[in-house]
């Protein structure tokens, strides 16, 4: 169990916190924030309501399964230039990076291999065809960026570090509101501000593993999970799941459970977890080494491996 709960000495004062669940991105939405006094409560209140506010207003953004997100709109229009929103245009230039980074394990691209085996999108109706690998050019080939514009030969799917960005939205919001300690878990995507009401840094579990104890403390961090465990089904007679590997389409691995990132930001770490799956544990342990992320893998036995994790 990294991270170890130390207890902050500044919680003197009995602490309370305010929490909020919603649902938004496909998902349930914890919002807590610790709050010293009824003041304090009726203002987080506001301001959870503003961060829920604000993850809808982004899903009308990046949901590609809303027809009438911006996302759907640039996918329906391919090969020509369109105007973009600077959220689009952010996160277009991190999935160019992400990709870079990878050697083009993390590609946005592979949303038609996903429609294909019926992980149904907006824009079509699942095909279930037959599997097999499909190659794709490197990205920015597909994907290019001018100013205020973009342009997509293929249809695209920025959802898988989207939720990271919303996230890290979310937090700097609290943060100009002066709040301290506050944590936003979106399904395993999570950042923790200061400590919870107890002075103890936050825990998030640790997805997969065997021993339902493991868990990680965080404090002014944000932490991405990806894995297998939750989105696989059969696809004529195979065991398929969410994540592709662009490398390989038509090949579905599951070596690893489940990757736990932590990084100062959250979708820094989603760009990274999906990446550590798809790698597989000798490669993914190697890459985030070689990259000093900090890690916690699961293995297909629940079996847990670390990679720069201190504490």
């Amino acid at each position: 169990m990294p991270y170890p709960k130390i207890i902050s000495p500044d919680f003197q004062m009995k602490r309370k916190s305010v929490k909020s669940t919603f649902f938004a991105l496909g998902t349930e939405v914890e919002t807590i924030i610790v709050v010293a006094s009824k003041k304090e409560q009726a203002r987080a209140r506001v301001d959870i309501r503003k961060i829920k506010n604000l993850f809808r207003k982004k899903q009308r953004v990046f949901c590609r399964f809303n027809p009438e997100s911006e996302l759907s709109r640039l996918n329906k229009n391919l090969g020509v230039w369109q105007e973009a929103s600077p959220d689009i245009l952010y996160l277009a230039k991190r999935a160019l990076f992400y990709h870079q980074e990878s050697g083009g394990i993390y590609d946005p691209q592979v949303i038609d291999v996903l429609d294909n085996i019926g992980y149904k999108s907006a824009e079509t109706k699942a095909k279930k065809t037959e599997l097999k690998s499909e190659r794709f050019k490197k990205l920015p080939a597909d994907l290019r960026i001018e100013q205020n514009k973009i342009f997509f030969s293929r249809r695209m799917d920025f959802t898988g570090i989207a939720k990271g960005y919303i996230i890290d939205q979310a937090a700097e919001f609290l943060r100009k509101r002066s709040w301290k300690n506050f944590f936003i878990n979106v399904n395993g995507d999570a950042y923790a501000a200061g400590r919870n009401k107890k002075g103890e840094k936050w825990k998030l579990p640790v997805e997969g593993a065997t021993d339902k104890e493991t868990a990680v403390y965080i404090s002014n961090e944000g932490v991405a999970t990806s894995g297998v465990i939750k989105k696989q089904w059969k696809h004529k007679g195979k065991n398929v799941h969410h994540l592709i590997n662009p490398k390989n389409t038509g090949k579905f691995s599951f070596e690893i459970r489940s990757v736990l990132v932590i990084h100062k930001k959250t979708e820094w770490a989603d760009g990274r977890a999906k990446v550590l799956v798809l790698m597989g544990k000798k490669k993914g342990l190697a890459f985030a080494k070689k990259k000093k992320l900090q890690a916690i893998f699961a293995d297909r036995r629940g079996k847990i491996m670390f990679s720069n994790i201190q504490g």
